[in-house]
């Protein structure tokens, strides 16, 4: 009997990062494929090397995650599912050292943002790096007593590292959106239930062009839980904007709207159609 072929899901960060625990609770079934950058991850799965790609694209704290979005409509994936992962930090520190002895701790930038308060009460330097679970790994390399790290449980066992503060994290509900991605679309049916349509677009260079072109949301009483801008190519004037609204796009609705917004677009790009998570 041939064995089954091993399945990878990829992620940005090293093992103990918070995205492989996403891969790890939402996707069991595949194997978490660590990437460097978002670029690799995306590109993991274009190239055939991993089944899906799961990457975080909003945190209830520190709000969107830089780069996301400027990848999603240039990556060719189709985001199938989305994911609410809750975030607990804890700081980590080469067994024997005290919280007093800390003068750096280090972190992704993401991370640092969700423990503002903790950095401002303990008078500790936030030093950014480019994943929480790769600061780890450094420091269990390093022997630095007056470094710390904040990270998750996982990143502390994987690493032979302390755990001397938990739960740093400004809010208890620190929560981070993951979306995830395959080559293949797998849209949602119109009767799966909560529905989100994602997309980017990019208005004409018309006056009013936003308001025309979103006219069509309100008119059909379409809900629109997200609308984010950025600039497109170093351009101060071409805007890119990235949507989520709950509905299917064969819903009457949904449909006329979107029809409202292509006439008023120079681009629109659907980039996923699927299931509301539970926890949205």
């Amino acid at each position: 009997m041939t064995a089954s072929k091993e399945r990878y899901i990829s992620y940005q960060g090293e093992p103990g990062a918070f995205s492989e625990l996403a891969c790890i609770k939402f996707a069991p079934h595949l194997t978490p494929l660590p990437c460097a950058i978002f670029e690799d991850a995306f590109a993991a799965v274009t190239e055939g090397r991993a089944d899906r790609a799961m990457l975080p694209i909003e945190n209830s704290l520190a709000g969107r995650v830089a780069d996301i979005h400027h990848l999603l409509p240039t990556a060719g994936l189709h985001i199938v599912a989305e994911h609410f992962l809750p975030v607990e930090h804890h700081v980590l520190v080469k067994p024997g050292v005290k919280l007093e002895e800390v003068k750096v701790i280090r972190s992704h930038a993401v991370a640092l943002g969700q423990i503002r308060d903790f950095l401002r009460e303990s008078g500790i330097s936030p030093e950014v790096a480019g994943d929480t679970a790769g600061a780890a790994r450094r420091l269990a390399e390093s022997g630095h007593r007056q470094e710390a790290v904040a990270a998750s449980i996982r990143a502390a066992e994987l690493y032979d590292l302390e755990v001397i503060k938990r739960n740093i994290e400004d809010a208890d509900h620190n929560t981070t959106r993951f979306l995830e991605m395959s080559a293949e679309p797998n849209d949602a049916s119109p009767d799966d239930g909560a529905v989100v349509t994602s997309f980017v677009f990019q208005v004409r260079n018309i006056p009013a062009a936003l308001y025309k072109a979103l006219g069509g949301f309100a008119t059909n009483s379409v809900n629109m839980t997200k609308l984010e801008s950025y600039q497109l190519e170093g351009s101060f004037s071409a805007t890119m904007f990235y949507a989520d609204v709950e509905g299917h796009p064969q819903d009457t609705a949904l449909r006329l709207a979107l029809e409202e917004l292509s006439f008023f677009s120079a681009s629109l790009n659907v980039l996923g159609v699927y299931k509301a998570g539970r926890k949205r």
